[in-house]
C-alpha cells in the first residue's frame, strides 16, 4: 500500500503526477487502488479524442460500472491491422500503458508515436487494458478482440434427460465467454445477450373465461452455454430458437439455430370446486328456525350435496385422476375418477377429502392440487305447526326445514281424513290451497316418513294450524328426533 509519506507527496500538487516522485511511486508501488483513483477522474471528452483506423467494421462500445475504473470497453471485430490514435486538447505529451489480468498496478508503457497533439499506437493488442496519460489526467479502457471469441452456433436440440418444471436445451457451437479485467485486476464478463425464444402456456384470469393460453417467451443469457435450463418450461409443443450475440447483431451477422418441435414434458394445472345450490332448499342458519349448513366457510353442508370439480390443464398433461378419501393423508383412497372434470354428490355424513393429480404421458412429471375438504352434516328435520296463507308474503307456505335427507314423503289431511296434499321432496311446500282455492282457517294433519343420509329414519305426524288473519303470526319448530 502507499504509505502516508507517499500519499502526502502526491496530494501536495498536481505537478507531482509528472514528477520523479510520481514515477517512483508508480514503478515501485504499482498500487491498483492508486490507478483507480486516477482513472475515476476522467471526462467524457477523452472518448471523443480516441479513434481507431484500419478496422472494416464499426467499433462497438460498452460503458462498464464505475467501480471497474474503466471509462469504456471497446469491442473490435479484429485488432489485426488496427491502430489507435489519441489527440490531446491541451497539447501534452501522450504516454500509453498496457495491462493484463494483473490490473493497472502492473501496467507497462508501450511504444507510440506522436505527431503534434496526436499520439498513435500501432501495435494495438486485443484483450488488453490501456491507460492513456494526458498531462495530469488518465483515460483507462479495455480493448476486446472479438474474433478470438467469435460466436458460432451449429445446432440445438432438447436434452435427452428432462426434468419436471424445467426444459433443458442443448446447444452446440463455439464462442467462449468474453472476459475483461478491471483496473484493480478483477475479472469480469461482457454480457453478449444470447437469446432463447420459445412458446409456452400461461394461466390467465379472464372475465369471460380463465384458461391457459399460448404465450411467447424470450430469455437472455450472458454467454453461450452447452445447456440452457429454461423456466417456465414449454407446457405446449414448441420450437426453440437460439440467436446472438448482440455484437454480431450490431454488425448484421447474428447467428441463429432452431430445434425441431419439442413436445412438452412438464405439466401445470388450476383446479376449482363449485358447489351447486338450490334456492328452493331451506338451509337453516343460527338465529332462526333453520338448521346450520355444516361448514359455512367451505364446501359441504346438507346432503345430498352436489359439487362440481374442474381442472384446467396445460397441453402436456395427459392423465387425469380425482381421488376421494376419508383421511387427509390419502393413505386409503375410497374412489378414483379418471376424468378431467368431476361432478359428485356427497351423501354420507362426515368429512371428505378430494384432490386432483395430473401427469404427462409417461408419468415422469405430475401436478398435485390442493386438498378440497367437504363437510357433510348429520340429518335433521324441523316441522312447523302453523302458517298463514293470506298473501302478505310472510309465512304463506307450510314447509319443513331439513338437512341431509335422502328420501321424503309427506301426506296432509283435512279433519275428515281426506288427503289434500302429497309432497315427495323436502324442498316442496304446501300453499294452503286445495283444487286452486285457499282453505279456511282450521286444523289439518300431516304424516311424514323420511330417511337421512346418515341412515336415520323419521316417522312423524302432527297438526298444522292455518291462521288467515293479517298480522304477525308466531310459529314454532322443534327438531324431530
Amino acid at each position: 500500500m502507499i504509505n502516508q509519506l507517499d500519499y502526502s507527496l502526491i496530494k501536495q500538487s498536481k505537478s507531482y503526477l509528472n514528477s520523479d516522485v510520481f514515477r517512483y511511486i508508480y514503478m515501485k508501488r504499482k498500487t491498483s487502488l492508486f490507478f483507480i483513483s486516477l482513472c475515476m477522474g476522467t471526462l467524457p471528452m477523452f472518448s471523443q479524442s480516441l479513434s481507431f483506423s484500419g478496422n472494416s467494421l464499426k467499433v462497438l462500445e460498452e460503458t462498464p460500472e464505475k467501480s471497474t475504473g474503466l471509462e469504456k470497453i471497446y469491442i473490435l471485430y479484429s485488432v489485426e491491422g488496427v491502430t489507435a490514435s489519441y489527440t490531446s486538447s491541451a497539447g501534452n505529451r501522450i504516454n500509453w500503458l498496457q495491462y493484463g489480468n494483473l490490473g493497472g498496478g502492473h501496467a507497462e508503457e508501450v511504444a507510440s508515436t506522436q505527431d503534434g497533439n496526436t499520439s498513435t499506437l500501432a501495435s494495438l493488442q486485443g484483450d488488453k487494458g490501456y491507460i492513456i496519460e494526458d498531462g495530469d489526467r488518465r483515460y483507462c479502457f479495455w480493448i476486446t478482440d472479438y474474433l478470438t471469441h467469435r460466436l458460432k452456433l451449429q445446432s440445438a436440440a432438447p436434452a435427452e434427460d428432462q426434468e419436471c418444471g424445467v426444459t433443458i436445451i442443448t446447444v452446440t457451437g463455439t464462442g467462449e465467454p468474453i472476459k475483461y479485467f478491471t483496473i484493480n485486476g478483477m475479472q469480469k464478463t461482457l454480457n453478449q445477450e444470447i437469446t432463447v425464444e420459445y412458446t409456452t402456456q400461461e394461466w390467465k384470469e379472464g372475465s369471460d373465461q380463465s384458461n391457459y393460453y399460448d404465450t411467447e417467451v424470450s430469455k437472455t443469457f450472458e454467454s453461450l452455454q452447452e445447456q440452457y435450463r429454461l423456466s417456465p418450461p414449454n407446457y405446449c409443443a414448441s420450437t426453440f430458437r437460439i440467436r446472438g450475440d448482440k455484437f454480431l447483431k450490431a454488425w448484421n451477422w447474428e447467428e441463429s439455430v432452431e430445434t425441431v418441435t419439442v413436445s412438452p414434458t412438464s405439466v401445470d394445472a388450476h383446479t376449482f370446486a363449485i358447489q351447486k345450490s338450490d334456492d328452493s332448499q331451506t338451509e337453516i342458519v343460527a338465529g332462526s328456525n333453520q338448521i346450520g349448513a355444516g361448514n359455512n366457510d367451505g364446501l359441504g353442508g346438507s346432503a345430498p350435496c352436489d359439487i362440481s370439480f374442474q381442472a384446467y390443464v396445460t397441453d402436456g398433461l395427459i392423465h387425469n385422476e380425482w381421488q376421494l378419501s376419508r383421511d387427509s393423508e390419502f393413505e386409503n383412497i375410497d374412489y378414483r375418477f379418471t376424468t378431467q372434470d368431476l361432478d359428485y354428490t356427497f351423501l354420507d355424513e362426515g368429512t371428505h377429502y378430494l384432490r386432483y393429480i395430473g401427469s404427462n404421458s409417461d408419468g415422469s412429471c405430475e401436478y398435485i392440487s390442493d386438498i378440497y375438504e367437504v363437510n357433510i352434516g348429520d340429518s335433521q328435520l324441523l316441522i312447523p305447526n302453523a302458517f298463514s296463507p293470506n298473501g302478505d308474503g310472510v309465512n304463506d307456505e307450510w314447509k319443513v326445514a331439513y338437512r341431509s335427507l335422502q328420501s321424503f314423503q309427506c301426506y296432509i289431511f283435512d279433519r275428515q281424513g281426506h288427503q289434500v296434499c302429497h309432497l315427495t321432496s323436502p324442498e316442496q311446500g304446501w300453499d294452503g290451497k286445495v283444487r286452486g282455492k285457499t282453505v279456511d282457517s282450521g286444523v289439518f294433519f300431516y304424516v311424514i316418513e323420511a330417511m337421512g343420509t346418515d341412515g336415520k329414519q323419521y316417522k312423524k305426524s302432527g297438526d298444522i294450524n292455518i291462521v288467515k288473519f293479517v298480522g304477525t303470526t308466531g310459529t314454532s319448530t322443534t327438531p324431530e328426533e
